[in-house]
């Protein structure tokens, strides 16, 4: 019964004509939850790639390949 009492707010949004108003706010906020949070800094590889090749520190050098 708990799944059901889950979907009956669900069912008077459809019923009254709501459900599209409801649907484009539920799309917004998890674009918000899943997007736009995660990647406010930047996408998260680019930044450590770019971390990662423009610190102080030179890049090793290859090391020689015995011949």
């Amino acid at each position: 019964m708990r799944g059901a009492e889950a979907v009956l707010p669900l069912g008077s949004l459809y019923i009254s004509g709501e459900w599209d108003e409801y649907w484009q706010f539920h799309l917004q906020q998890e674009h918000k939850r899943n997007h736009l949070a995660f990647y406010s800094s930047g996408i998260p590889l680019i930044k450590q790639v770019l971390k990662g090749r423009c610190s102080n520190t030179p890049l090793p050098l290859p090391l020689p390949i015995p011949v």
